[in-house]
């Protein structure tokens, strides 16, 4: 019953901060690039990777059948790649790099709080005909995924793959 309560109490000002107008949705608005370093956080899935680094650039589409093309991406530990996450579609999409668990997780919040916004190196929010791009370095192997977290997109099946082998391994 206490927890309940907290959330309730941490919902209520998300809620009324949306209704007055203060917190942008998540349309289909741009996101402009927040100025500055990106901010370095080890996640379970990697590190946000510099630009430099990156030896390999892999295009992903984003379309409004809610899918991505293609929907399985292998890389090996270690290596950084840059994502250029193409919207072909007519609605703004997310690529979003997490665990399953991660971002399951992201988009039920999503679904109760469409207008959260969030600026993270691992997420890119790309408006209908535009490009994004993420620079991640995969230094943990496993199975990981992308998804677009946008309300309804993830439940409707916008997830992809990414595998990454353990160095040393092909």
């Amino acid at each position: 019953m206490h927890h309940s309560k907290r959330q309730l109490l941490l919902a209520i000002p998300a809620t009324l901060l949306g209704a007055s107008g203060l917190v942008r949705a998540h349309g289909d608005e741009d996101h402009p690039k927040k100025a500055g370093p990106v901010k370095k956080e080890q996640k379970d899935w990697g590190i946000a990777g510099d630009a430099k680094s990156a030896k390999r650039s892999i295009e992903v589409g984003m379309a409004d059948n809610m899918r991505f093309t293609p929907d399985k991406i292998a890389v090996r530990q270690g290596e950084t790649v840059k994502f250029v996450a193409r919207n072909t579609g007519k609605v703004m999409h997310e690529f979003v790099i997490g665990t399953k668990a991660e971002n399951g997780k992201h988009a039920e919040m999503m679904v109760k709080f469409p207008t959260m916004e969030h600026d993270e190196p691992y997420m890119a929010h790309v408006p209908p005909g535009k490009t994004g791009e993420i620079v991640w370095t995969f230094n943990r192997a496993g199975e990981f995924e992308f998804a677009c977290l946008i309300a309804g997109h993830y439940q409707a099946g916008m997830v992809g793959s990414i595998t990454v082998a353990a160095a040393g391994k092909a």
